[in-house]
C-alpha cells in the first residue's frame, strides 16, 4: 500500500465503512457516527459481539452481515479495518493495489489526539509495561489514559481533561496505523509469533518497528537487536551495563538509571529478570515523558502484575504454582522459565501459531524436569522437546494439574506457561488460566 494516501485527513463527503464489529469496530463506528462522518458497518457473523450495543445507540446505521467482497467494497472510499483480519489476504491485497485507503483504529485516534502519546509494543510484556507506565504517571498526579490493545479501545479513551495517553498496540493495529505522532515509543522484545499472519520472522519485526516511524523518542532493548530503531534510542538492558538503564550485581541486584542504583529488586513485587526488564522500560519512558523519579519509584515498589503473567496462585506442601497462561508465544515462556530458580514442573500446549518451538531447548534442559504437554499442537511439542526434557501427554488441564500434583516435590515449582495461543480449547488466555486457578485452588 502506498502509505502516503493513508496519511489525508478524514473527510465528511467520503463513505466508510468499518470491517469488523469487535471492540476496535465498534469504537471506530462510535467515533465516525457522533462525529458526522457516512458511516456503514460490516461483520461476515450473524451476531457480532457488538451489534445489539451499535444498533442501540445508532438504530439508523447501515449495516451489512455477510462476507466482505469486491463489489461491498467499491461502494465506499476508505476501509477501517478490525486488526483481526489481515491485509494480506487477495481482497485486501487487491483492494490496496486498487489505492483506496485502509486504516485502523488507531489512525483514527491519531487525527483525534491532542494530548502527548506513550506507545508499547512487543512480542512479550507490553501490557505489564503499558499498565506499569500509566501507574507511574497517575502517582505524579498526572490524568493519564490507558488502553489500546488492552483494557479500553484506543478511541473511546480520548478526552480534552486527559495530559497523557499510553497505549499498547499489537502488530495487527500498527498495520494500518500510519501518521500516529508519538513522545515515545518503545518495541521491547520480538520473538517468533504470528507467523500464521506473517510472511516470515522479518516482515513481523517490521511490523512492530513501524511503531517507530513519527516518535520524538524510541525506547529499545539493548540485548534484543530485532528492537533497535537507530543509534539515538534510550536503551535498557539486563546485561550490559553501559546504557542508560540497566541491572547491576553489588550484594543484591539493583534497577539503574544513568549510573545511579534506583531500587534493589527485592523490593519489587514483580517476580523474574523479564520483568526487570519491564521495569527499567517502564522507567525509561516515564522519564523521557517528565515524570518524577519519586512518583516512578512509588509505582514500582506498589505494582504487583497482572493476573495471568506469572501471577502466584499458591504454595502447596511446599511446592509453588504459578500462572503465567499470557505466554501465548515461545518467547513468553522462555522469559517465565530463565527467570525462575526452582526446578520446574512445566505445563504447556495449545495452538503453536506455526512457532518454532525448538527454540526453547536450552531452557527446558536448564530449568524444567518435566514437561506436560495438551491441546492442538501438543504432538509438535513432544516431538521437539523429547531430546532434551522428560516430556509427558495429557488430555486437558484437568490431567496436567493431577500429573504436576503428582510429581512436584517440595522446592519445586509448577509452571502454566503455555508458549501457545489458547482458542483450542478455551476462549482465550484468561479463561485457560483462571480454569488453571480453579484447579489449584481444588488441591489445596
Amino acid at each position: 500500500m502506498n502509505s502516503a494516501t493513508a496519511l489525508h485527513p478524514l473527510h465528511l463527503d467520503q463513505c466508510y465503512l468499518v470491517v469488523g464489529l469487535g471492540m476496535s469496530g465498534f469504537s471506530a463506528a462510535k467515533y465516525l457516527l457522533q462525529h458526522g462522518y457516512r458511516c456503514a458497518v460490516q461483520d461476515s457473523r450473524q451476531q457480532p459481539p457488538y451489534l445489539s450495543a451499535l444498533l442501540q445507540q445508532f438504530p439508523a446505521v447501515e449495516l451489512v452481515l455477510g462476507e466482505l467482497n469486491e463489489q461491498l467494497i467499491k461502494q465506499y472510499d476508505c476501509l477501517v479495518l478490525s486488526p483481526g483480519l489481515s491485509l494480506h489476504t487477495p481482497l485486501m491485497q487487491k483492494v490496496a493495489q486498487s489505492g483506496k485507503r485502509i486504516i485502523g483504529d488507531i489512525e483514527l485516534f491519531a487525527e483525534a489526539v491532542k494530548s502527548p502519546v506513550l506507545a508499547i509494543t512487543g512480542s512479550n510484556g507490553k501490557s505489564t509495561v503499558t499498565t506499569l507506565l500509566g501507574e507511574m504517571i497517575a502517582a505524579d498526579a498526572k490524568r493519564v489514559a490507558v488502553g489500546g490493545n488492552i483494557g479500553v479501545a484506543a478511541l473511546d479513551l480520548v478526552s480534552d481533561d486527559v495530559e497523557l495517553y499510553v497505549l499498547e498496540l499489537s502488530s495487527f493495529q500498527l498495520e494500518t496505523t500510519y501518521s500516529l505522532n508519538l513522545a515515545v515509543a518503545s518495541v521491547l522484545n520480538v520473538s517468533e509469533d504470528h507467523l500464521d499472519r506473517y510472511h516470515d520472522f522479518a516482515e513481523y519485526q517490521q511490523a512492530k518497528k513501524s511503531i517507530y516511524r513519527h516518535a520524538q523518542h524510541c525506547v529499545s532493548n539493548q540485548d534484543d537487536p530485532c528492537t533497535f530503531n537507530d543509534e539515538q534510542d534510550y536503551r535498557f538492558s539486563l546485561t550490559d551495563p553501559d546504557v542508560p538503564y540497566t541491572v547491576i550485581e553489588d550484594g543484591q541486584s539493583w534497577l539503574v538509571v544513568h549510573g545511579e542504583k534506583w531500587i534493589a529488586t527485592s523490593e519489587l513485587k514483580l517476580k523474574g529478570r523479564h520483568n526487570w526488564a519491564n521495569c527499567l522500560a517502564a522507567i525509561a519512558m516515564a522519564q523521557l515523558a517528565g515524570i518524577s523519579k519519586s512518583a516512578i519509584l512509588q509505582a514500582l515498589t506498589a505494582f504487583a502484575g497482572l493476573a495471568h503473567r506469572s501471577q502466584w496462585v499458591a504454595e502447596i506442601d511446599g511446592v509453588s504454582w504459578i500462572n503465567d497462561s499470557k505466554a501465548t508465544n515461545t518467547g513468553a515462556a522462555k522469559a517465565a522459565i530463565d527467570g525462575i530458580d526452582e526446578p520446574i514442573i512445566l505445563i504447556a500446549g495449545g495452538q503453536a501459531k506455526g512457532a518454532n518451538v525448538s527454540t526453547l531447548c536450552e531452557s527446558l534442559q536448564k530449568h524444567v524436569k518435566t514437561v506436560l504437554v495438551f491441546g492442538q499442537d501438543a504432538d509438535i511439542l513432544l516431538q521437539n522437546w523429547q531430546h532434551c526434557v522428560a516430556v509427558e501427554r495429557v488430555q486437558n488441564m484437568d490431567q496436567a494439574v493431577q500429573r504436576a500434583h503428582q510429581l512436584a516435590l517440595t522446592g519445586d515449582l509448577v509452571l502454566l506457561s503455555p508458549a501457545c495461543a489458547s482458542l483450542d480449547m478455551y476462549s482465550g488466555f484468561a479463561a485457560r488460566g483462571e480454569h488453571f486457578c480453579r484447579l489449584v485452588g481444588e488441591l489445596s
